[in-house]
């Protein structure tokens, strides 16, 4: 998996941009690149490039959600349709602002 970041707003917002299989290899090092954000008060995911996401990976995903609530939050943007069922049949939807 690839992972580019971009840092805005004065450190205020990252994006990072996704690219690949999201599973129990590689969430580690989006854990990783989440952390290094972690003085952003919002954080983006594009899920643009995503073509699987696996356990670990929604793992990663609700633990980042849980980080950053208490700040601007976490989105989800340019998800699939596939991944966006995944994220619908696990409840994902109801509390990710996926856009």
């Amino acid at each position: 998996m690839t992972i580019t970041k971009n840092i805005e707003n004065d450190g205020k917002k990252a994006l990072l941009i996704l690219e690949g299989r999201i599973d129990t290899v590689t969430s580690a090092d989006l854990e990783k690149a989440i952390a290094e954000c972690s003085a952003a008060s919002e954080i983006v995911l594009d899920f643009a490039k995503v073509d699987y996401i696996s356990s670990a990976g929604l793992r990663v995903v609700l633990a980042t959600h849980k980080a950053f609530s208490a700040k601007d939050g976490l989105s989800l943007i340019n998800v699939c349709d596939a991944i966006l069922s995944i994220f619908e049949v696990t409840g994902f939807k109801d509390i990710i602002n996926i856009k």
